[in-house]
């Protein structure tokens, strides 16, 4: 199981990053595709649109779209088949586009990864 880490995928790129996955559903405002130098984008484990639009990055709702959240990739076979492509992969970044560096899904999404990992 590799180490995830998160990283705003508006910040430069480094060799701490290992394997760079955009876990976004949209694209990026104002990074070009180069610039991102991802290994692979995977929209199927970001939440899904009705989620991410209700949540609107508003802190306040953080918990419970945790929750919603967590409940979505619970019921996801995508999840094992996103695990099952970085297995041999040391360290994955997840990269997201919000602002807030701990108000996001990719912390979410860590931390679920993390825990089916000890499971």
């Amino acid at each position: 199981m590799p180490v995830f880490r998160v990283k705003r995928v508006h910040d430069e790129s480094s060799k701490g990053d290992g394997y760079r996955v955009l876990v976004d559903r949209l694209w990026p405002r104002g990074v070009s595709k180069t610039a991102a130098q991802l290994n692979a984008w995977n929209k199927d484990v970001a939440p899904s649109p009705e989620l991410r639009k209700w949540f609107n990055h508003e802190p306040e709702k953080f918990s419970e779209f945790s929750k919603k959240y967590e409940d979505e990739l619970s019921s996801s076979e995508s999840v094992d088949t996103f695990l099952r492509s970085v297995n041999d992969q040391e360290v994955v970044t997840l990269l997201y586009g919000a602002k807030n560096p701990s108000v996001n899904h990719a912390v979410v999404l860590r931390h679920f990864l993390q825990s089916k990992g000890s499971s």
